[in-house]
Formats: C-alpha cells, structure tokens, sequence
C-alpha cells in the first residue's frame, strides 16, 4: 500500500500556509514594534504593504489572492469575486476605524467644533475633488472631464486608517497639540462617507448625459443625485447611525448601572457596535462609513464610555490587527505590472500626477483657509495639516463603488459602453497608484524629515563634543540609537525642537487609571509599564 500511515502528512494548504505567515509577521513585527514606530517613526501601513508585496503574487507568493478567489477553478467571475473580497474587506475596516474615531472625539464634538469641520467638509472638500480632477484630466492622457470628476472623486476623501498614525504615538504627543489631533480625526472620520456625493454626482451625469446615454439627461442625474445619494444614501445613514448610537450608549448605561455586563463585554461594546452598523446599513444601501463615524460619536455623546476606556488596550489591538492585514492583502493584491503595463496612462504620467497629487490637492486650500480654523495657530501648522490628507483604504472603497456601477449601470450585456471603455482601467490604476504614493510618502515623511533637519546639527554637535574634554559618554547612555542619531544629547540638555513638520503649542496629558461605580478599592497598578504608556 503506497499511501503508509509512516509517511508525513504534509496539508500545505492556502489556509495554513496564510494563518501561519500572518501569525508569524505580527508576532515578529509586535517584538520591534515600538522601536519601529515610535523610534524610526515607521508605520504600520508602509510596513505591511512592504511585506505584502514581498510575499505576495509578485514576490515569495506566499499570499495568493487568486488562489482564495478561485480563479483557476471560476475564470470568469475571477475579478469580480476578487474585487467582492477587496472592496468588503475595506468596509470591515473603515467600519471598525470609524467607529473608535468617533468614539475617540470629545463631548458633543460634532455640534461643537461645527464651524472648523465645515470649512474643511464644505469648501476644503469641494477644492479637493476640483484641483485632483483637472490634475486627472491634465495628465491621464485627458479623459472626458466627468471621467476625470469620478476619478478625482475616489481620491478625495483623507484616509482614517492611514490619519490615525498622525496622531497617536509620541510623535503626535510631542508635536501635535490636542486640539488638532481631534480636529484631524473628525475630519478624516467624517469626510470619508461624504464622498458619495462628489462620486455619484459625476457618474450620474456619466450615465443620462454621456456619449453613450441613451436615455435620460441632466435632470434626470441631479434628481437622483438629490434624492437617492443625498436624501437616502447620506440624511439617513446619519439619523441611522444617530439613532444605533444612542440607544447603544442607553443601553449600555443601563446594563452596567445593574451590573448586567462584564468589562470584557463592556470593552467590545464599540466594535460590535460597528459590526451592526456595517451590516444593517449594508444590506439597505446606505452610507455605511459614515453611519458607522455618527454612530460612533452619538455613543459617547456623554463621554462616558470614551474616559472609561481610554487607557484599555483592547480596542487598539483589534484596530491594529485589521490595519496590518488590509495593507498585507493590499500589497499581495495591488496591480503593481498595470502600472507599467497599460494603454491607457503611461507610467511617467503617473509619476507626475501622483507628486502633483500629494501637492496640489489640500495643501494650497488648507493653507488659504487656516486662519478660519482656530486649532491650526500657526504657518507650520497650516502646512503639516494641508500636507497629512493621506489617501488609502477610503480612496480603495470607492474605487470598487465606482466599478460596481460601472458593471452594474454602464453595461450593456456585460460589456461596458463605449465610451466608458476605458474608464474601469484608469480609474483602477490611478486610484491604485495614488494610493501606493500617499502611503509611501506619508509614511516616510516624519523619519526623513527628523533626519533631514537634524542630521546636520547632531553631526556638527558630535563633531564639536570629539574636540572638546566635556564627558558625553554618561549623558548618552540611556538614549536609544536612534535617539542619539536624531536629536543629540539628553532632554536636559536639548533646546526645544523647531523644523518645518515639529507642531508647537502642545499639552501632555496624563493618563488615569478608570474607576469604575461600585469598586471598594482603587485599581492595582501593573508590574510591567511598557514604553509608549511612559508619558
């Protein structure tokens, strides 16, 4: 009998072969995590898309989207199951990041802090939309401007999951005053459903005024644009996820007011919070993003369960989790040989228009309208905001949105019309390509910049320190390498940082432990007290 019971039975199977890479990256990445992020300021995005390419198709092939869609088995609906799983993915992590972005704001933020996030969702956005739209049409080989309008559209958007880097860690502590850390958050958290309405008023007017249409005309796109995308798709996410939020906050309330729920339940609440909202609103056709951010924030309208749970780990960690493993599918995924490989945007186009991007789509209107917005104080203020608007998992959303519709209303018997032929293909490999771009250049722009700015002087100071007899040895000793690189001597000795991205006017806070109604005695403090909770 060929087949012995001796013989080792080896099961390298997609499903092991992935759960064992995942497990062994996270586990190899959390044991250098702090000195990665908080030290060389590297992210954990521009990391895990890294190692997604890596071991992705185009590298070891260790992760194999192809091979979980089943493409060998079903070819024809290959993208199609691919794009399903890429575009419901997104959705569970922007739920989720929005969610805990809301519940991260302040008291009644929203209603507060009304006048600030209207100009940058009002004028900020619509500048946004318009400046990458003529870069599209200017550089992609001059589409028909409403293809230019969609695509610029799906880019618009500032990333949450990419956004929340800025403004957590000791960079954000030390540099970035508390205000505008709210500010950046409740922006990126709201906006990021908001771009429905620049999407859809663009391919509504694709689809009844093109050169295609066959039916239909203006009128018939702002009638939908008024009633579905903003009557139905964005007024009732609101109230929706207004309404879940609040009776979840009541709810909850009263549950542990009676001692009904344990903390672990009680520290979940929020993600599962997201969960429901994702579905439900998914299976209406609704806004969910944005219903998951204004449920988020409707649940601690009172700030209760935000103090209660701002020093618990867990709601982190889930959020790291999913954030590492989007970005390792998204660089096994990305279509890294479209991008050279194309008819319809050349690649030094694309170098072009993704360094225009980064430039000229929210840095020159967040400037001109930074004296509105009374948390950005200074010039470098205006500058490091106008310049952070990363585009990423949002910008991937919408990119599948737009060709869903495509498939779905600019079809006709599978096949798109013609004269959106093209447009599935340019808007996949910008959208792409810009989104490779923002995660690359913000997640290098903080370590280059320290390095940048305060090579030369450290250089200079250990050059100065060789010649002289003062004893540096003691003084350095419990700096890290990296410390020492960048920024010199001891904190007792250093004079205040100044460059061009180091944000003045900061408060540091310091963190309580919770105590929570009806314990006897104050919290146990911990043995171990790790590096990034030393404040």
């Amino acid at each position: 009998m060929s087949g012995s019971l001796w013989s080792i039975p080896l099961q390298t199977t997609n499903f092991n072969i992935v759960v064992a890479f995942l497990g062994g990256f996270i586990s190899i990445f959390g044991l250098v995590s702090y000195l990665l992020k908080e030290n060389y300021y590297l992210s954990e995005a521009l990391i895990s898309l890294l190692v997604g390419v890596a071991f992705g198709p185009h590298g070891a092939d260790f992760i194999r989207p192809k091979d979980y869609a089943e493409c060998a088995e079903f070819p024809d609906s290959c993208n199609v199951d691919l794009n399903a799983i890429t575009l419901n993915f997104s959705r569970l992590v922007l739920g989720v990041q929005l969610v805990l972005a809301g519940v991260q704001l302040p008291s009644k933020y929203l209603v507060r802090e009304w006048k600030s996030l209207s100009l940058l969702l009002g004028p900020g956005m619509t500048c946004m939309w318009l400046a990458t739209s003529l870069l599209v049409w200017a550089l992609a080989g001059q589409p028909p401007f409403l293809h230019a309008l969609a695509i610029g559209a799906c880019v618009t958007p500032t990333d949450p999951v990419l956004s929340a880097v800025i403004v957590k860690g000791k960079f954000a502590d030390h540099n970035i005053p508390q205000d505008l850390q709210y500010l950046i958050t409740a922006e990126s958290g709201a906006n990021d459903g908001l771009g429905y309405p620049f999407l859809f008023l663009a391919l509504y007017l694709i689809k009844f005024t093109g050169a295609g249409a066959t039916s239909g005309g203006a009128a018939d796109a702002m009638g939908l644009w008024f009633g579905m995308t903003w009557g139905y798709t964005i007024l009732l996410s609101v109230i929706y996820g207004a309404v879940v939020g609040w009776i979840g906050k009541e709810l909850l309330h009263f549950a542990e007011k009676h001692n009904y729920v344990d903390r672990e339940s009680f520290l979940v609440f929020a993600i599962a919070l997201a969960l429901f909202v994702l579905g439900t609103c998914g299976m209406v056709g609704t806004d969910d993003v944005l219903a998951c951010f204004i449920a988020g924030n409707t649940f601690t309208w009172d700030d209760w369960f935000r103090l209660e749970t701002k020093d618990d780990s867990l709601q982190p960690t889930i959020d790291m989790l999913l954030n590492v493993t989007i970005f390792l599918w998204y660089g096994a995924y990305i279509p890294w040989k479209d991008f050279r490989d194309n008819s319809v945007v050349p690649l030094w186009h694309l170098v072009i228009l993704g360094i225009c991007v980064l430039v000229l789509r929210r840095l020159p209107w967040v400037f001109g309208m930074h004296k509105w917005i009374h948390q950005i104080d200074e010039v470098k203020q205006a500058v490091f905001v106008g310049f952070f608007g990363p585009i990423g998992v949002s910008a991937v959303f919408y990119l599948f949105i737009s060709l869903e519709f495509i498939e779905d209303h600019l079809s006709v018997d599978g096949k798109p019309r013609s004269d959106v032929k093209n447009l599935g293909d340019q808007t996949r490999i910008i959208v792409w390509f810009l989104t490779v771009c923002s995660i690359v250049v913000h997640g290098l722009s903080i370590p280059v910049g320290k390095l940048g700015f305060h090579a030369p002087r450290t250089l200079s100071r250990v050059v100065s320190e060789s010649l002289s007899d003062a004893p540096v040895g003691g003084r350095r000793r419990n700096i890290p390498f990296i410390g020492r690189y960048l920024f010199g001597p001891d904190k007792k000795d250093a004079r205040p940082a100044t460059g061009p991205i180091v944000i003045t006017g900061v408060q540091r806070m310091r963190s309580e432990l919770p105590v929570h109604a009806g314990d006897e005695t104050p919290p146990l403090r911990r043995e171990i007290q790790f590096a990034d909770e030393v404040r």
